[in-house]
């Protein structure tokens, strides 16, 4: 009975093929949250994932979502003893559209393709591969010790993908059955394929739509250009007083404030690199005087994600009478978001565009920002179990760039939360050709095994 005995079990998952089989089963189940017609599918998901997790003395039960835009949840429990620690962990079982016709090759989403040290198939690193990872790691070590030494909740939601409905009433209603002392969970990238990462929380996220609507419908543009306003004009001058052509966010007031000078130092120290398969970064776009990394993971971003004026698959000679945005701001902790829509909103009447609406996004289905000091005790401890099985020191984030539901955790249940991703930012996560690498898999496996294994010794981090 050891660590390295229960790394070896968990990482022979991968070579025996049992990893690839469950992933294969999972991949198969189309559970799209964004679809209302999978939503079969999310309960069978659940309804197989209980049934695994009873073979390894869970007991758990699906539960309705208390939001109808929201589908099903599955708390599982598994119990040693009163007296031990609780762990959380959290998964989703949800993915984004398959996107059929669009993978290369002839890929089907649903069907996993191994192709060299790549494992095609949706939801492989988002999020299923992940989950999949950390319970063959609580099996590994239940194998080999016979048992894990602390309590175990597993929650999976299958709502992530949609904005995580219900989950907070879920977490407020469920309080006492998902009391625990940490979370310890997998989703996203690293930051750098060959290291592995810890998150200690996420941005925030905030959607709202920008509308410049003039009039009930279209005018020939021969007859009226130059006589009538533009929308479409409007609307891209409206942005570009909020973003400038560099990138730098001119609406200072959703800024943060002050990031405390030790998150900023330990960023700072974090080179960014562009990985395979990935876009170049652009040195010269974004807050000037700050780091790539202290931009992604200790500043505000503002993006468009979508625009649109007239009828662009079908242009006509006509000035549109609309035309519309949809913007998203990530944001840490060092910002409040409940005044971002008013800020927005003066910053756009001192501008002059008075016509162009600022409308939340109608869902407002909101991710708070989290962040884990890089010295707490939990970070602390997990940095030199993950060291100690890779032999090689892991990049701590205070928090990640992009968001999840870690408010649920940290702010709600007040758990301490460290995500361990295993997956890499060339993974064409939410697009076509989505890939986990089996690479990853295999140090995922081991990492997993060897914090769970720590974490039920005589030594596991500080109780909170």
């Amino acid at each position: 009975m050891s660590r390295d005995q229960s790394i070896a079990t968990a990482v022979a998952y991968l070579a025996n093929g049992r990893f690839l089989a469950d992933l294969t089963r999972r991949v198969a189940i189309a559970t799209e949250s964004q679809n209302p017609a999978r939503r079969p599918e999310c309960v069978r998901y659940l309804n197989e994932f209980r049934q695994d997790l009873a073979s390894i003395g869970f007991t758990g039960d699906i539960l309705d979502n208390p939001d109808p835009i929201g589908g099903p949840l599955l708390i599982a429990r598994r119990d040693e003893a009163g007296h031990l620690p609780t762990l959380l962990v959290y998964g989703h079982a949800d993915v984004v559209a398959g996107m059929e016709g669009a993978w290369s090759n002839g890929r089907d989403p649903w069907r996993v393709s191994v192709e060299g040290d790549r494992l095609y198939g949706r939801g492989t690193a988002d999020n299923k591969g992940q989950h999949t990872i950390v319970i063959l790691a609580l099996e590994a070590v239940l194998a080999t010790r016979g048992s894990l030494g602390f309590n175990v909740v597993v929650l999976i939601e299958t709502s992530e993908e949609t904005g995580s409905a219900g989950l907070h009433q879920i977490c407020s209603q469920h309080r006492s059955k998902l009391k625990a002392d940490w979370l310890i969970s997998s989703d996203g990238p690293r930051l750098a394929r060959d290291r592995a990462t810890l998150d200690g929380g996420t941005r925030g996220t905030v959607d709202f739509d920008l509308i410049c609507d003039l009039r009930a419908g279209a005018h020939h543009s021969g007859n009226w250009g130059g006589l009538i306003a533009n929308p479409a004009v409007i609307l891209a001058n409206a942005i570009s007083s909020l973003v400038s052509a560099t990138g730098q966010i001119n609406v200072r007031g959703i800024l943060p404030t002050e990031v405390p000078p030790g998150v900023m130092a330990a960023l700072g120290r974090i080179e960014l690199q562009a990985e395979s398969g990935g876009p170049e970064l652009d040195g010269w776009w974004g807050e000037p005087g700050l780091t790539p990394s202290q931009r992604v993971f200790g500043w505000t971003a503002l993006e468009v994600l979508a625009m649109t004026a007239g009828t662009p698959a079908l242009p006509i000679n006509a000035i549109p009478p609309r035309a519309s945005a949809r913007l998203q701001i990530r944001y840490t902790v060092d910002t409040d978001p409940a005044g971002f829509m008013q800020t927005i909103r003066a910053y756009l009447d001192e501008n002059g565009f008075e016509n162009v609406a600022v409308v939340p996004k109608a869902t407002e289905l909101e991710w708070g920002a989290t962040r884990l000091d890089p010295e707490h005790p939990l970070m602390r401890w997990a940095a030199a179990s993950v060291q100690r099985t890779t032999a090689v020191e892991p990049t701590i984030l205070p928090n990640a760039g992009g968001s999840l539901p870690n408010d649920c955790f940290a702010d709600l249940l007040g758990i301490p939360t460290v995500w361990v991703p295993h997956s890499y930012s060339g993974c064409c996560q939410h697009a076509p050709d989505e890939h986990l690498l089996t690479p990853l898999v295999a140090e995922g496996l081991a990492i997993m095994a060897g914090l769970f294994w720590d974490l039920g010794t005589d030594d596991p981090p500080e109780r909170f």
